[in-house]
């Protein structure tokens, strides 16, 4: 049997309202289903799972050592800011206030698909990680290339 996973991929821009709603892409939507979750992600944005997706991380980070501080903090960081989400009819999310503040989201906002997850990032943050990543694109893709990709 094979099971079919969600895969993310596309580049929307919208913008959060004053009350911190978020209109979410419409194909996104369907493959979150009704609940997600949304949580701190790395380079100040936020990563938003669906719950089939969020258990496998989450099992992944209940093998990590304990004893390790590192682990300790990379466990805290993604489930203390871990939200269970959902959509209303008109297809917004509330974003919670700690997951606005540590991603910077006030407005203009870019929602991207990264494979199995969604990241949300402030436009003007967006933008200035490709500025900074995109000449190195093909040197990461040489060292990526010893990975087998």
């Amino acid at each position: 049997m094979v099971v079919m996973t969600a895969v993310f991929m596309g580049e929307y821009l919208h913008t959060v309202d004053n009350k911190g709603r978020l209109i979410l892409p419409a194909k996104f939507r369907e493959e979150l289903g009704e609940i997600f979750i949304a949580t701190k992600g790395l380079d100040n944005c936020l990563f938003v799972y669906t719950q089939s997706e969020w258990a496998i991380l989450e099992e992944k980070l209940k093998k990590l050592p304990l004893a390790k501080p590192e682990a300790r903090a990379f466990v805290r960081f993604f489930f203390s800011g871990a939200a269970e989400l959902e959509c209303d009819k008109q297809g917004r999310v509330l974003l919670p206030t700690n997951l606005r503040e540590h991603a910077n989201l006030e407005k203009d906002v870019v929602v991207i698909g990264v494979s199995t997850r969604i990241e949300i990032w402030d436009k003007g943050a967006w933008d200035k990680y490709n500025q900074q990543i995109s000449p190195t694109v093909a040197e990461i893709a040489e060292n990526l290339a010893d990975l087998g990709i």
